[in-house]
């Protein structure tokens, strides 16, 4: 039977019907590469589904006309244009109605499902009967809301409970992790998890003969009982409030609530999942972490506009330097597929560098064949023979301008004509780096950051000699590898490390005048930091912090601490050591509690966040960054500066940048020059006066 819904065209949906009257809709969105949920595409999948609700066709498959993938959620740059609650809740039940739509069709429905299904894309697949996944390494399933400062919206809390059960289902969407095609079949969020020659056929089998839903095993039933949800709810609450502060992050806390309140009841739960989620839209959480996510998605673009002028892509990666740094350096690039020689003048050293990879391969790759295959191609390589072949080399040796320059002179000649060299340098300008080199615009700065595998941010740092195309082609092989470039111009400290410093310094100096260290570092917690700043000068290496503050006290107004330099005199270099500033214990930092009549300085916070304001004010007077939007995400992907604030920038607009000048003067009265409003501050107090 023809149910004439091909004769319907849309802009962002093609429609097939087969010859057993099974209908394909395909999304395609105009415009993009990326499938994602826009009004536009919801409209339409409205309309087809109200068609097919009038003349049901024996099966209805929902599927991506794109490569890259199934659906990467809704359309992020909608949620921004809320004016109010009550728009933002008409958005979201109209996302449910359509699904509901899908919901209740009468006939056998099947998400097929190849590459992402994040976020409102499995939400879409839920509201299917059946989901068949791609089983390959490109498939990634999750509900990731929760790192836009929101959750499930468009009915995904309700069905993602009744298809894994509670423990799972809100484990998945309070991590925001995402899951292969393999575990979300153990998971039950997909039927079947198979290759994908075998994706059409499968399809076509299960609507042919539909098979009996499965259900929940009655323990995983049990568990959303309406006398056991307040126990397993204060349980998960306790643990969400071991990562993310209420007040700060309250999106895993409304789910709880969500869950706990509602789940014996399907349709009023799915009533107020649209209402939570449309207050969380419009809460200045969600709408800082949103800006977060497009900032992220700036840097890509920056990368991805790199991939395309590339004519020749790099296959080979040379590492001169098997410290940590270097080492992680190489056995990453080795993850991400590339073919990798490590080059180290001592033989334990490389040892450890593949003792280092070994063990993150097996943490993130699980499986022996995979580790052995990645293992592979990590190659040591003591004499460097392998320099002659690579495309991309990356110097990480001592921070030192005198070594690193005779490195060049011996390496240069050996290199490929139009090899890129790279510096991992975290301060030194790349003039000073360069005046060796026969071909000095060749030279790029890739400034990695610590620990290699969690950093999401690389700086790209241009000197003046670097030439726009080895720019572009470094910005590209910092995407390839999974991280997002920023680019800098050469200074000291460039941008992260010169913003950091100050805040650093100001930690200790604050030790120094006797505030507990734990005090200290609980304040930059509640601020919304991931880590203190004394446990994070410990974390990455106090003599690393010596090494780069000397250097930044040349061109900046830093004074180093005594203490810092005491206890890296005293080979106490912090956690690589087992002791710093704190002691440490299996990798974990000893805290002493403070005395329970002690009062912290009221200024405290203020001291710490403003000498980081006000060091970004400088950069972007300076011209190490383009824009405030740059500086923020630079920041945030750098030192994990509080997301939820929207960066530093954002933070000072959004309480107004008269009064945090004020302030930095009243400090400056206090404590000395080293809070004296930068000359960079002008633009701002004027632009606030002109939007007064």
């Amino acid at each position: 039977m023809d149910t004439g819904i091909t004769d319907k065209t849309y802009q962002h949906w093609h429609l097939e019907q087969d010859e057993e009257n099974f209908v394909w809709l395909h999304l395609d969105k105009a415009d993009s590469s990326t499938n994602t949920l826009s009004e536009a595409v919801l409209t339409e999948l409205e309309d087809a589904l109200n068609h097919l609700h009038r003349q049901p066709p024996h099966g209805l498959v929902i599927c991506s006309a794109k490569k890259n993938g199934f659906i990467a959620g809704a359309d992020i740059r909608e949620f921004t244009h809320f004016e109010s609650q009550p728009a933002a809740l008409d958005a979201i039940q109209r996302g449910q109605r359509v699904f509901n739509l899908l919901e209740t069709i009468d006939c056998p429905t099947l998400a097929l499902i190849h590459g992402y299904c994040l976020g409102g894309g499995l939400e879409m697949a839920l509201a299917c009967r059946y989901r068949i996944a791609e089983d390959s390494p490109e498939t990634r399933l999750g509900l990731p809301e929760v790192r836009l400062g929101i959750h499930p919206g468009f009915g995904g809390t309700v069905r993602a409970l009744e298809a894994a059960g509670p423990l799972i289902a809100l484990n998945i969407m309070l991590t925001g992790r995402s899951f292969s095609a393999r575990a979300a079949k153990k998971m039950r969020l997909v039927h079947y998890a198979v290759p994908q020659r075998h994706l059409l056929n499968a399809a076509r089998s299960m609507l042919r003969n539909p098979p009996k839903q499965a259900p929940l095993p009655w323990w995983l039933k049990i568990l959303n009982h309406r006398l056991l949800r307040p126990w397993i709810a204060k349980y998960m609450l306790r643990s969400v409030a071991k990562k993310a502060a209420r007040a700060h992050y309250p999106a895993p806390y409304a789910l709880i609530d969500l869950w706990q309140r509602y789940a014996d009841d399907r349709e009023q739960m799915l009533r107020e999942e649209a209402v939570s989620v449309a207050n969380l839209l419009v809460g200045k959480t969600a709408q800082n972490l949103i800006r977060v996510f497009n900032l992220q998605e700036t840097l890509k673009e920056r990368g991805r506009k790199g991939e395309r002028e590339q004519e020749n892509k790099p296959k080979y990666v040379h590492v001169i330097g098997g410290g940590v740094m270097g080492g992680d350096i190489a056995a990453w690039c080795a993850l991400q597929g590339y073919q990798v020689s490590i080059q180290d003048r001592e033989h334990e050293t490389l040892g450890r560098v593949i003792q280092r990879a070994f063990g993150l391969y097996r943490k993130r790759l699980k499986k022996p064949r995979l580790i052995s295959t990645t293992l592979d191609r990590l190659m040591p390589d003591l004499p460097g023979h392998a320099l002659a072949r690579a495309d991309v080399v990356i110097e990480a040796i001592f921070e030192d301008a005198g070594i690193k320059q005779q490195l060049f002179r011996e390496i240069e000649p050996q290199m490929k004509a139009d090899a890129l060299l790279c510096t991992n340098t975290s301060s030194i300008p790349l003039e000073t780096l360069a005046e060796v080199l026969e071909k000095p615009e060749r030279l790029v700065g890739l400034h990695f950051f610590n620990p290699v595998a969690k950093m999401p941010l690389i700086e790209i740092v241009r000197g003046q000699n670097s030439t726009e195309e080895n720019v572009q082609r470094a910005s590209a092989f910092a995407k390839s590898l999974s991280r997002l470039p920023l680019p800098v111009t050469s200074s000291p400290g460039f941008l992260v490390n010169r913003v950091l410093m100050p805040y650093l310094i100001e930690a200790v100096i604050l030790a120094e005048e006797g505030v507990p260290l734990k005090v200290i570092d609980e304040e930059a917690v509640d601020f919304g930091m991931p880590m203190g700043p004394i446990e994070l000068a410990d974390t990455v290496g106090l003599d690393i912090c010596l090494k780069v503050a000397d250097i930044l006290s040349q061109n900046m107004d830093i004074s180093v601490p005594e203490r810092l330099r005491t206890l890296v005199d005293r080979g106490q270099l912090g956690k690589k050591t087992g002791q710093g500033f704190y002691s440490f214990k299996k990798g974990k930092p000893i805290k002493t509690a403070a005395n329970k009549d002690y009062i912290p300085p009221v200024d405290l916070q203020e001291r710490l966040i403003l000498r980081m304001v006000n060091e970004v004010i400088a950069c972007l007077r300076d011209g190490v960054v383009e824009t405030a939007d740059l500086a923020d995400a630079g920041i945030i992907f750098g030192t994990g500066f509080a997301p939820f604030r929207g960066g530093p920038m954002h933070y000072l607009q959004d309480r107004g940048a008269q009064q945090v000048y004020k302030m930095l003067e009243q400090l400056q009265q206090r404590y000395g020059q080293r809070f004296a409003p930068d000359a960079g501050w002008q633009p701002w107090l004027e632009q606030e006066e002109g939007n007064g």
